[in-house]
């Protein structure tokens, strides 16, 4: 069988990747399972360009069969968002802190896993979802989350702090403010005026509760999950935080859930922080979410669905 030509692209800024170089444990496997990987090491800055630049050399009779990413989600879904819609094959090396996207593929953790189930040629097409026009792969929200971030980032600048002591000290601050937004929701049918903390949207099925709260047990369904936070008090995070604890979110009047395929959120404001794959970018509202059927081609271990062989595309 040919092998497999991969262009693989790291991102270098990746805390995992500070940490330790994975380039040897990576050209090590790659030629283990006979991959041909040209592996590229780019700041996080030059990762949109260099992927556009990978996927015009993928394909039949280019250069490349197959792009690869690795880092953290943040990286994953910048370079999912280039891929989607090509149908052009996609390959995810988890090299971040949570790996949220990996995990609910059912990739393994390590490197050599990870390139395994590339080696093996089995793609799935998997849904994503986007936000004006932007691709996320895990989810998206405004509100407390998105505020916390920009709050944690500022922290690490200027006190030189790690990453959770800092978000630590964000979440503390943001909570105590407890910014309330007004905004207004169309999905589905429906019309809504909310004043609310927190507008969490997710590609898929999010579970809220134990054993697996933030798991999705599929990628392929379809739809996005919408919840909404309508508790206007900082000690409602609480007891929001101990019904899903005892597995009853879903009765907390303070909290909404919904299955949709499309969502609008608008607000007075001229623009909005809005969190994307853990990446914090300014918007401007309308905020319109949609889901997209299948549109990214990925290696994965088969699940309930077939998948296709490298050699069809």
């Amino acid at each position: 069988m040919t092998p497999l030509r991969l262009c693989v692209l790291i991102n270098a800024g990746g805390g995992s990747v500070l940490a330790q170089d994975p380039q040897p444990a990576l050209r090590e496997s790659f030629a283990r399972h006979g991959l041909e990987a040209h592996i590229q090491m780019l700041p996080g800055s030059e990762l949109e360009q260099a992927a556009r630049a990978a996927l015009e050399e993928t394909g039949p009779g280019r250069r490349y069969d197959a792009v690869v990413a690795g880092g953290g989600d943040g990286t994953i879904g910048l370079v999912a968002g280039i891929m989607a819609g090509t149908g052009r094959a996609f390959g995810v090396l988890p090299l971040g802190t949570l790996n949220h996207f990996a995990r609910d593929l059912g990739l393994p953790t390590d490197i050599d896993g990870a390139v395994q189930v590339i080696a093996a040629r089995q793609l799935q097409s998997v849904d994503v979802a986007e936000v004006n026009g932007r691709v996320f792969v895990n989810n998206s929200s405004i509100g407390l989350y998105p505020t916390m971030v920009v709050e944690r980032d500022r922290q690490r600048r200027r006190a030189g702090w790690g990453k959770w002591p800092a978000m630590a000290l964000a979440f503390c601050k943001v909570v105590l403010r407890y910014p309330l937004r007004r905004v207004r929701v169309r999905a589905n049918g429906w019309n809504r005026r909310f004043r609310t903390p927190l507008i969490f949207i997710g590609n898929n099925a999010y579970e809220i509760s134990l054993p697996h709260p933030g798991r999705r047990a599929l990628l392929n369904g379809g739809q996005l999950s919408l919840f909404i936070l309508r508790s206007r008090r900082p000690w409602g995070l609480a007891r929001l935080a101990l019904r899903a604890i005892t597995g009853q979110l879903r009765l907390e009047r303070d909290f909404e859930s919904h299955m949709v395929t499309e969502a609008e959120i608008t607000s007075r404001s001229a623009w909005m922080r809005v969190s994307v794959d853990g990446e914090v970018a300014p918007m401007r509202p309308p905020l319109l979410y949609r889901i997209r059927p299948g549109a990214l081609r990925v290696f994965a271990p088969l699940r309930e669905r077939v998948g296709e062989d490298i050699k069809s595309i």
